[in-house]
């Protein structure tokens, strides 16, 4: 069986996708790490009770690798006035915008009026071709972007998600700014598949890239390992029969 190449000779981009404070600053330093995304969902996680300054205190420490901050009203018009807070945080920084509101509204004039002003946004929650489509249609060319399609909950719902982020990569083909990010990582092998179907990024939990070590592990080895570690479980249970 072929050994898998080492991350560091894949062409797709490994970001780090999480709130965790301690967790961002330790991935920061790595070199295979080239950037960062975090949402609202995982700062509440994290126990985070001020974004602003959680984003500052980030910012400080990271100013050469691009991080996505989202915005989180459901409204257009609040979603504009955050992205603007947000926008003015950093050079590196991108906006999150999610591809509709919760009524299915599309945010297609505000991407589209955002990016015609020069805003670094990374469209989040895609996981259609057609959205895709409607996103690059409000994108300026000129202006970098990314393009977030939820590979992985695609493949939560019983689809094969490599046709989809395919088709995905070929009608972003005439924005030269913009990058295809394949999202919801649930394993390591993700991270090959991302990389064989041309995406540009892929954000992966922390949780997912504590496991790279075991990259290349011999199979009988690893079999050994599992046995050991479910026999020692077995024996600290105390279980008697």
């Amino acid at each position: 069986m072929q050994t898998p190449r080492g991350i560091q000779e894949l062409t797709v981009k490994i970001f780090g996708d999480g709130a965790g404070h301690d967790d961002i600053l330790e991935m920061a330093d790595k070199p295979f790490i080239k950037g960062f995304t975090t949402n609202p969902t995982l700062m509440r996680q994290a126990g985070i009770s001020d974004y602003s300054v959680f984003a500052r205190e980030i910012l400080e420490k990271i100013q050469e690798k691009p991080i996505s901050f989202e915005v989180f009203s459901d409204e257009f018009l609040e979603m504009e006035r955050q992205a603007r807070i947000i926008h003015g945080w950093g050079a590196n920084v991108y906006v999150k915008i999610p591809v509709t509101n919760t009524r299915g509204e599309s945010a297609a004039p505000l991407i589209r009026k955002l990016s015609s002003e020069g805003m670094q946004l990374n469209v989040t929650a895609i996981l259609t071709v057609e959205q895709v489509q409607t996103v690059a249609e409000a994108l300026n060319p000129e202006v970098a972007a990314i393009v977030s399609v939820f590979a992985g909950r695609i493949a939560d719902t019983g689809r094969d998600p490599m046709p989809i982020m395919r088709e995905a990569k070929a009608t972003l083909q005439n924005l030269p700014h913009t990058e295809l990010l394949w999202a919801s990582c649930r394993e390591t092998f993700n991270i090959y598949q991302a990389d064989e179907v041309g995406a540009d990024i892929i954000t992966v939990p922390y949780s997912i890239l504590h496991k790279l070590d075991a990259i290349g592990t011999d199979l009988t080895e690893y079999s050994l390992e599992s046995v050991k570690t479910f026999y020692e479980a077995g024996r600290a249970s105390g279980f008697t029969l």
